[in-house]
């Protein structure tokens, strides 16, 4: 199994940044694609970001120019650096890691409990 640990979320106001880090662990063979998803209320769970092992990001429209993935491969860590956000980027942030593990040599998603972003004045 692989467990994904979210920190960085919380409460900022419009303009303001955040720093989103997800660390992999478990009996990880290779990890493929890392990546953020959100769901807000009401909504459903959408794509931020992701980043596969060549480094070509991905990213959302409503996030381009405002938002950065990156990724420690020795660390199997991943990030999400936030600026200038909105009040519609509140919601619950999600880690996602695409991997093979020993017990299981094929990939499959993986993901994260979720860490709250709340945008507001």
């Amino acid at each position: 199994q692989v467990q994904l640990v979210e920190s960085g979320g919380g409460l900022v106001q419009p303009g303001g940044s955040l720093r989103l880090s997800c660390a992999a662990s478990g009996r990880i063979l290779r990890i493929k694609t890392m990546g953020w998803y959100r769901q807000a209320p009401g909504k459903q769970r959408e794509l931020v970001a992701t980043i596969p092992t060549d480094g070509r990001t991905n990213y959302a429209d409503s996030v381009k120019g405002r938002f950065t993935i990156s990724r420690d491969a020795a660390k199997n860590t991943v990030y999400l650096q936030m600026n200038s956000l909105k009040p519609e980027d509140t919601a619950v942030y999600y880690c996602n890691a695409e991997a093979i593990t020993i017990a299981i040599m094929l990939y499959t998603d993986y993901w994260g409990q979720g860490t709250q972003v709340t945008v507001s004045s």
